[in-house]
Formats: C-alpha cells, sequence, structure tokens
C-alpha cells in the first residue's frame, strides 16, 4: 500500500475491528461494524440535523469542535427536565455517553469532527414542547 493524502471533509475514516485502518465514500451506515471517524463543515443547524435528536447505542461518541463553535444538548433523561448544554469552541471536544439521546446546534460555520461505532445509531425527530 503507498501512503496518500485523505480529504477528511470528503471521506469517512474506518477503524476496523481486525485493525485496518482506511477512507470510505462518507455513508453513515448504521450497521457497520468497526468505528468510524467523520468530519464536517457545516453551515446551518439542518446541516446537523438539528432537527432531530441522535442517539448510539453500541458506543460513547466524541464530539470536537475543530473551527467554530457549536452547543451539543442532552435530551433530559426526567419528564420536565431541562436540557442539558455543552459548548464546544475551537479546538475542544466533549464525550457523548453510549445510548444518550443529543442534538447538535451551531454558533456559527464550524468543522466538526466525530468518531463513533455507527451500528445501531438513530435519530428521532424533535418534537417542541
Amino acid at each position: 500500500m503507498t501512503a496518500a493524502p485523505i480529504s477528511l471533509f470528503s471521506s469517512f475514516i474506518h477503524l476496523d475491528q481486525d485493525g485496518r485502518v482506511h477512507a470510505a465514500q462518507p455513508v453513515f451506515d448504521a450497521e457497520r461494524d468497526g468505528w468510524q471517524l467523520m468530519t464536517f463543515h457545516v453551515e446551518t443547524d439542518a446541516d446537523v440535523h438539528g432537527d432531530h435528536w441522535e442517539i448510539h447505542t453500541e458506543a460513547d461518541e466524541l464530539v470536537s469542535c475543530l473551527a467554530g463553535g457549536i452547543r451539543l444538548y442532552f435530551r433530559p433523561e426526567q419528564p420536565g427536565a431541562e436540557e442539558e448544554e455543552v459548548r464546544l469552541a475551537a479546538g475542544t471536544a466533549t464525550i457523548v455517553p453510549r445510548g444518550r439521546w443529543h442534538r447538535i446546534a451551531l454558533d456559527g460555520p464550524s468543522d466538526i469532527m466525530s468518531v463513533t461505532l455507527p451500528r445501531g445509531s438513530r435519530l428521532q425527530k424533535r418534537t417542541e414542547a
């Protein structure tokens, strides 16, 4: 294999269970085994499906803001409780615990990187109170 540059914004990086790492088309497959690194340039909340909650049932997720600023919201675990908010500035990250519903909102155009095991991930449309 010959080493070559990989565009993180136009590829997903697959970290396979057998120890191989390879770039692939940026398609999120909720049935895929192995870890996946994803990098996105986002301009609006629609770019991060801000109208949906997201959950990863098989693993934690690392969410990092590379440039710009984002807010990560956690769905309340108890009825009537407030959403938890974590603000991420450029160069910071947080860990979303496995099985925790979350969503992202933007402070402006941003670059985001995340790493998770996609298997079992799903989205759920948000309903406003």
